[in-house]
């Protein structure tokens, strides 16, 4: 089929274009700007636009758009006037993943981390929705396999439409309230589905929601008392979670805090419905990280810059834990924290939460909400944070071993020193590596 994907560039849906183009479809996509995720997608024989124009739309057999692409999209409506069939990306899914063995990993946090262990662990396909450092792609491709392990989303109810074989919950935190309206028993109603979708279950049974659907057939993990003798250890200087789960043993894990062991059991206890744990406990070693989550992207002398997609405030606070046992196995002191925000809806929503979130920080850099696509909405950062004493700037310069913080065009501190870590999913990541 000839399909076209608007909104090309964002994480999820780039790539389930790869996954397509890898079934010897012709793809091609549009998005507003060009990224690394675009190039990288030319890099596969994608034709990308940039900019969305009605003149993208030709002889194709199916349009597929990203959930913030609206209904007046040039793209859309020219689709639509050549009789073209237009899917959201949820309406897709069950197209895309027709007659797989699913494993569907879900939750408000901690879902990208899960699914990236869990392909370690397992053969199969896998569509991520981060790149895993291991194969430096966020799709891995088999060709002779059924089976698809998938970072299914709830932000628009798509999670429900993954077709799970085996679905896995990390956790059910409210998030993304404004698709459900928010309506909280739509919500859980959502996780209910999934969940009821699958042959197996796999779930954090410590989450409140969670712990009220374990029942007879539910793989339930109890952290509190099935992980214990957490430890935390350098293994050839990468950060590396030791812990034992359950009766199964010792496991090691890349990365530091008890929620990588969380994510890390939930996969064991997935893939141990059909592979041996030693065969487990070998291919977990593989799992070398994921990019942008706990991802040091420079480290020097005196200095490691860390980027990391946490952008709810639950996620923040579990990374700084670790961020902090990382300094001290490092020698390093000082901690300098830049957050982006990300959507104004889910700053306001959460705002006391992302206030207590950064406890105990010496640091805290604030740039500018990433708005993906919302409207401008007024926040006083200066006055609500300001026991952290923080520095707004509205953007940053990488310059070698340094940042430039910007205010009004002009450098209002440089900072080098000690850990700095990079919190958000919006451009930032790209500035901290020096792209933008």
């Amino acid at each position: 089929m000839k399909i076209h994907f608007i909104g090309i560039g964002g994480i999820g849906i780039s790539a389930l274009a790869q996954y397509m183009r890898f079934k010897n479809h012709q793809i091609s996509g549009s998005d507003i700007s060009e990224t690394m995720i675009t190039q990288e997608l030319r890099n596969l024989d994608i034709k990308i636009n940039i900019g969305h124009s009605a003149d993208a739309i030709s002889d194709h057999d199916l349009v597929i758009h990203s959930a913030i692409i609206r209904p007046d999209n040039p793209e859309i409506l020219a689709a639509k006037a050549k009789g073209i069939k237009v899917l959201s990306r949820r309406e897709a899914l069950p197209f895309i993943l027709a007659d797989k063995k699913v494993y569907s990993i879900a939750g408000a946090h901690g879902k990208s981390t899960t699914t990236a262990i869990l392909t370690a662990i397992m053969k199969g396909s896998a569509i991520i929705g981060a790149k895993a450092k291991s194969f430096a792609s966020n799709v891995r491709y088999e060709q002779d396999s059924d089976t698809v392990i998938f970072e299914a989303d709830e932000s628009d109810g798509s999670f429900i439409n993954s077709n799970p074989y085996c679905a896995i919950v990390t956790n059910a935190e409210p998030e993304h309230m404004e698709y459900y309206d928010y309506n909280y028993e739509l919500f859980y109603e959502s996780y209910r589905q999934f969940l009821k979708n699958a042959k197996y279950k796999v779930v954090n049974a410590e989450d409140p929601f969670l712990a009220t659907v374990c029942s007879d057939g539910v793989i339930c993990l109890y952290p509190s008392c099935d992980i214990k003798n957490i430890k935390y250890v350098l293994i050839d200087d990468e950060p590396h979670t030791r812990f034992e789960l359950k009766e199964l043993g010792v496991f090691d894990v890349w990365g530091f805090g008890k929620h990588i062991a969380i994510d890390a059991s939930l996969a064991i206890l997935a893939a141990s419905k059909e592979m041996d744990i030693e065969q487990i406990r070998k291919n977990i070693l593989s799992y070398k990280g994921i990019s942008k989550r706990f991802d040091v992207v420079n480290s020097y002398h005196g200095g490691v810059v860390i980027d990391d997609y946490g952008h709810h405030p639950t996620e923040i606070q579990a990374t700084l834990q670790s961020v902090r046992e990382y300094a001290r196995l490092k020698g390093l002191k000082e901690i300098t924290i830049i957050w982006q925000p990300h959507k104004y809806s889910r700053t306001i929503d959460n705002l006391d939460a992302f206030i207590n979130c950064f406890e105990g920080t010496q640091r805290l850099v604030i740039l500018p909400v990433y708005a993906a696509g919302e409207i401008s909405r007024s926040i006083d950062f200066k006055e609500k944070f300001k026991k952290y004493n923080p520095t707004i700037v509205d953007t940053l310069v990488k310059d070698k071993d340094h940042i430039n913080l910007i205010k009004d065009n002009e450098v209002v501190q440089t900072i080098g020193k000690g850990l700095i870590i990079g919190f958000g999913a919006g451009d930032i990541t790209y500035k901290l590596r020096g792209y933008a």
